[in-house]
């Protein structure tokens, strides 16, 4: 299946199931990201159409909400939390630690597609601050050196 076909598939799928829903622009675009990772710019038109909205709307949305993506992610997205507990422990150093290490800000991903860095606002390890997920890995007691650790794991061939 061409990329173009799986996304056409996941659009029309996401649409058909959940257009007549309340509140449907929602659901439909958490079931494109689930299903591409991302919402595409060239979904939106379509997305609007099916739902009777502008596409002004529809793209509002997605820009708005930290959540949905509008390129394709990495491998590994990171995820770094920001909340009142992490900040108090250091995620603001993890955080510019980590865009140094990757050479990316938040929402970017590294030209070797290998990692994207997303901000969160609480990952529930407070007791653990400050805490970084990967995937649906979450790690607590982060530091500068435990994440170059995890990331050298990460990059390491199996």
């Amino acid at each position: 299946m061409t990329e173009s076909s799986a996304l056409n598939e996941a659009v029309q799928n996401a649409i058909a199931a959940l257009k007549d829903q309340p509140g449907a622009l929602l659901p439909i675009l958490h079931s494109i990201q689930d299903a591409l990772g991302y919402i595409p710019a060239e979904t939106i038109p379509e997305i609007a159409k099916a739902l009777n909205l502008s596409r002004a709307e529809v793209h509002g949305v997605v820009s708005f909400y930290h959540y949905f993506r509008d390129t394709p992610p990495g491998k590994y997205t990171l995820h770094v939390c920001q909340a009142e507990s992490c900040q108090a422990m250091g995620s603001k150093h993890l955080a510019n630690h980590i865009k140094n290490r990757l050479g990316i800000d938040f929402h970017q991903t590294t030209p070797d597609k290998q990692f994207s860095l997303e901000p969160v606002y609480c990952l529930g390890m407070c007791a653990c601050s400050p805490a970084l997920q990967i995937g649906k890995e979450v790690f607590g007691r982060v530091n500068a050196d435990r994440f170059d650790a995890i990331v050298a794991e990460l990059e390491t061939p199996l």
